[in-house]
């Protein structure tokens, strides 16, 4: 059978374009032993796949120039040579970019049907989701009282870290690029939010939406937020440094007020991490979030694209804060739905 791809075209300097990504139609073969045939259901597009079209090395291999992109995926088993994933199985795995692809099943997490919507195994039950979990239960260790805040509070991780640090009692402070996103926060119980993009003194709103100071910083965007947030910081304040998207796209090493100053005097806590560090502990992270949405205390949005044709837009979208929540592609529905 034929099939859909989208491949790497190029490597971008600065903000990657449509030029990065070609369309082929390409042949994939029915299953031998030992593998599936899988129907893309959802696909996930996120902000570290940029720091993939960059050559070199990283924690993550860079995405081949002439190969298929890949990512996230939810996926339906359509025809199966395995004997742990019959056909009308759901799985989520990192999978190319394909509207049918050929799997040997590893990597491929089977999920539940009718816990939660499908899509969400890439969002708040996925990736995100225990991105937002460890970095903030396990680096920020919040306590009841504290005052929190979120950059980039609107998207996929951000949501769920600002509604994690309200279940442990704390006073949460989200910062966003809309209006429309800061009224999601406030239905969500973030207690202010802050319009970056409308604001002209961001240091100062921050000193007004936090008087007692800050004393844990989610950090999903860098540059001058960050500067901001850093002047607040109380005595053993302990920042998850998760993402820098205000960076991804620059040409040349930023230069901007140096932290370690701050860090210093307030005795301070700044740790990076990626979410496979915790790989063996996700099942762990899974359960709890899991249980809070059964239990109505998280809620989550999702911006969905339908289409596979509009990967490359969704992904650009990215970089201009077009989603709120987590992004995703609505490719097809379930066959056996």
């Amino acid at each position: 059978m034929q099939t859909q791809t989208i491949l790497f075209a190029s490597r971008p300097k600065g903000e990657p374009t449509a030029a990065q990504f070609t369309f082929k139609t390409i042949d994939v073969p029915l299953p031998q032993q030992g593998q599936v045939l899988l129907k893309a259901l959802y696909v996930s597009v996120d902000p570290y796949m940029r720091g993939r079209m960059n050559e070199g090395k990283s924690y993550v291999p860079p995405f081949e120039v002439g190969q298929p992109m890949e990512g996230g995926m939810v996926a339906e088993v359509v025809e199966s040579q395995h004997p742990k994933l019959p056909v009308g199985s759901v799985v989520v795995g990192s999978l190319p970019w394909q509207e049918y692809s050929l799997s040997d099943g590893r990597g491929l997490q089977p999920i539940p049907a009718d816990q939660a919507p499908l899509s969400y195994y890439l969002g708040l039950l996925g990736m995100p989701g225990i991105t937002a979990y460890f970095g903030l239960l396990d680096i920020c260790q919040p306590k009841a009282g504290e005052t929190v805040v979120v950059s980039g509070a609107a998207g996929a991780v951000g949501i769920v870290v600002g509604q994690i640090a309200k279940i442990k009692g704390c006073r949460v402070i989200g910062i966003a690029g809309s209006d429309q996103k800061l009224a999601y926060l406030k239905e969500l119980g973030f207690d202010e939010t802050i319009n970056y993009k409308t604001t002209p003194d961001i240091a100062q709103a921050l000193a007004a939406a936090a008087p007692n100071g800050v004393d844990c910083y989610f950090d999903n965007v860098g540059g001058t937020i960050s500067d901001a947030v850093y002047n607040l910081l109380n005595k053993h304040a302990r920042i998850a440094l998760c993402g820098q998207i205000s960076n991804y796209n620059a040409t040349e090493a930023p230069v901007g007020p140096r932290p370690e100053g701050k860090l210093l005097v307030t005795s301070s806590r700044l740790q990076g991490f990626i979410v496979s560090d915790y790989l063996p502990r996700w099942p762990e992270a899974m359960q709890q979030l899991s249980e809070w949405y059964q239990q109505g205390h998280l809620k989550y949005q999702e911006t969905v694209t339908e289409g596979f044709d509009q990967l490359p837009a969704a992904f650009l979208g990215l970089f201009h804060g077009e989603n709120t929540g987590k992004a995703v592609v609505k490719v097809a529905e379930p066959s056996s739905r």
